[in-house]
Order: C-alpha cells, then sequence, then structure tokens
C-alpha cells in the first residue's frame, strides 16, 4: 500500500497539470465556438469546464481523504473520495442535461444553429490530443497508487478525448453542408457525459452503502484465509471499500476446537497478514475465531461464565480434597453445554489403582445440566 504522503502527493501532481491543461481546453473552446460558431465545441468546452472543476474537487478529496486514521475516523478518511466522487458524478450528469435540452432545442429552430468554420475543426482535433494525453498519465499514476478517484477522473479525461471525436465530427459534416451535424454532435456528446456522470455515481453510491468488493476478489480472499495451517472453514466473510482501501472481516471454523487462546490468536495473526500482502488493497482485517460451527450446533449464550461455574463446582465438589488441589481449570463451551478440564498436580499419583481412585470423586455433576464432562488430568 503506498505511503499516504506520497500517495496525496502524486495525485496533486497529477491534478495540477489537469487543471492547467483544463482551463486552457476550456477558454479556448468556449471562446472559439462562439467566434467559429459551433455549437459542438462549446458543448466540449463546458464538458473542459465541468472537468477543471472536478479536478478541484479530486484535490480536495485527496487532501482530506489520504490523511491518517485519527479517534473520530478509526477507519480513515477515505469516504472524502467517495463523497466526491459522487460530486464529480452528479456535476457531469447535470452538466450533460443542459447540453442536451439546448441542442435540442436548436433543432428545433434551424435559424438558431451555427454555422463552424475551420478554427473550430482545428480546436476539437487539438483537444483530442490533449486529453487522450491527460488520459494516459492519469490512468497510469492513479493504478500505481491504487486510487479510485484518480482512475475515475482519468476516465473522464478519456470522455473528453470522445467527446472531441463527435465534436469533430460534427463540425466537419457541418462544413460540408449538413448544418444540423454540429447539433447532433452537441447532442451526442452530452449522452457520453451523462452516461459517465451515472457510472461514477452508481459505483459510488455502491461504495457508500458498503457493497461488497467483486465477487472474485472475495473468493481470492477465502482462498488465501483457508490456506492457512489451523482454519478449517470460513463463514460470515463480509468485506467493503472505503476509498482505496478494503475491509475484511470473518468467522473462522479452526481444526481443533479445544486449542488455546494465544493459539487462536496467532491463527488470526497469520490470516491479517497474509491478506493484506496476498490481496491488493486490503488494509484492515477483522478475525473471529469459532471453535466449532455456530450456524449448525445448539447455541451457547445462555451458558454461565467462569466465576458462576467455579462457583458451582466448589459446592457440588466441596467434600472433594483432590477438587481443592487442582492446577488449573479449563472450560471449553461446545454445541451447548460446557465441557470441564481439571488438571491435578502429578504428586497426587501414586500407582494406577490410586489414579482410578481419584477419578471416582469426580462424579456428582450429572444434575447439573450444562455440564457435558468432567476430564481429569495430571500434570
Amino acid at each position: 500500500m503506498p505511503d499516504l504522503d506520497y500517495r496525496y502527493q502524486q495525485i496533486k501532481k497529477v491534478t495540477l497539470v489537469a487543471v492547467v491543461t483544463n482551463v486552457f481546453l476550456s477558454v479556448s473552446k468556449i471562446s472559439l465556438g462562439f467566434i467559429a460558431q459551433s455549437q459542438a465545441l462549446i458543448a466540449d468546452g463546458v464538458h473542459s469546464l465541468a472537468d477543471l472543476i472536478s479536478d478541484v474537487i479530486v484535490f480536495v478529496a485527496a487532501k482530506h481523504g489520504n490523511q491518517e486514521a485519527d479517534e473520530e475516523h478509526p477507519y480513515g478518511h477515505g469516504r472524502f473520495e467517495t463523497v466526491a466522487e459522487i460530486a464529480l458524478g452528479l456535476l457531469l450528469v447535470a452538466v450533460a442535461a443542459l447540453i442536451f435540452i439546448d441542442s435540442l432545442a436548436r433543432l428545433y429552430e434551424p435559424e438558431r444553429l451555427f454555422s463552424p468554420t475551420w478554427f473550430a475543426l482545428v480546436a476539437a482535433f487539438f483537444s483530442i490530443v490533449a486529453n487522450e494525453g491527460l488520459y494516459q498519465y492519469t490512468l497510469q499514476i492513479g493504478k500505481r497508487i491504487n486510487s479510485k478517484l484518480l482512475i475515475a477522473n482519468a476516465w473522464h479525461h478519456r470522455t473528453d478525448a470522445l467527446s472531441s471525436i463527435i465534436a469533430l465530427v460534427g463540425i466537419a459534416g457541418s462544413m460540408l453542408g449538413m448544418q444540423s451535424l454540429d447539433a447532433v454532435a452537441a447532442i451526442g456528446v452530452s449522452l457520453l457525459i451523462a452516461k459517465v456522470g451515472w457510472d461514477i455515481t452508481s459505483r459510488s453510491l455502491r461504495e457508500l452503502v458498503d457493497t461488497a468488493l467483486e465477487p472474485a476478489i472475495v473468493e481470492k480472499i477465502r482462498e488465501a484465509i483457508l490456506s492457512v495451517d489451523g482454519v478449517k472453514a470460513v463463514h460470515s466473510l463480509r468485506t467493503r471499500s472505503v476509498g482505496a482501501n478494503a475491509l475484511v472481516d470473518v468467522h473462522l471454523l479452526v481444526v481443533n476446537s479445544k486449542i488455546s487462546v494465544s493459539e487462536g490468536h496467532q491463527i488470526s495473526e497469520r490470516v491479517m497478514r497474509e491478506l493484506i500482502a496476498k490481496i491488493e488493497g486490503v488494509t484492515d482485517v477483522t478475525v473471529h475465531i469459532d471453535p466449532e460451527d455456530d450456524e449448525t450446533t445448539a447455541p451457547n449464550s445462555h451458558l454461565p461464565l467462569r466465576s458462576e461455574v467455579e462457583a458451582t463446582l466448589g459446592r457440588v465438589f466441596k467434600k472433594n480434597d483432590y477438587y481443592k488441589r487442582y492446577k488449573q481449570l479449563n472450560l471449553h463451551y461446545l454445541d451447548g453445554k460446557i465441557s470441564v478440564e481439571l488438571v491435578l498436580p502429578l504428586s497426587l499419583i501414586t500407582d494406577r489403582e490410586n489414579i482410578e481412585a481419584v477419578l471416582e470423586t469426580f462424579s456428582g455433576y450429572e444434575n447439573l445440566d450444562y455440564i457435558k464432562e468432567i476430564k481429569v488430568v495430571f500434570g
């Protein structure tokens, strides 16, 4: 995962290049569109102006979105990028609607149609070259630092190039005698802008409502988890995106239901490291260790905790001198019952008959319906 400061600096550099380019393109295309009498070029200029505004949104979002996590934002500030993408998408849809309405009105009023000159043709061609260059440059940096916002803006530059191609065709057609083709091209540009705006907005809204990662990525996550030693099965696997980061939380069924807490923790730590190392974008993993499949076994929520169990066993075995000398009491909550494991000192053992005598003293718990068994070991 790229360093946040490096990431911000890269976004800043790309955005400044785009701002300078779009200032020049928007001013030149809108002014030349009026001078050279091309509605398609004016529409394309408005598109570049929207690009300029979107570049400012990208810059502001990158500044806030790449800050480290803090007390108020424990998952980081990645949502700033998501909200900025939504604003960018809605802006594009609004611009497209205005261009579409104006161009359609001119088609029904032929006297309002423009008659483009070769100046408009040259401006459209230059716009194609400039926007395609911006697209390639922005996309390359966006992929390198894994910035969805920057990648979205790159495709915005690509649509600028495509809209300039449509404008070029419309201008050329009008100059060849098909005067309405310039307005038709402007409508085509508006529809292209609207599609890109809708795609960006819908994708960002899905992220904002915590839509899961792509199925193929989720399957890779599942495979990586199952490859970890000690993991038997995976369930309740949930994923979501926060800006450029992917968050994962998962329940694991371990191979041995009676492993120690420290071993369970070690398995969960290994799962976390594996996912962060193998799955691009994953930065946070929450692992819950299940000793058994809690989707199919009896629930354990009604069972008492250690202090109550110890007090109850103390009453049951109050006359048992062996019980009073136990070194360790292990409780295993499985399938709606508690399996008790008592560790007694080895010094209690003198011979085989002695062992059997000790074990026989640990009866009388059968009336405790939540106790499945009491296993006595010496160590």
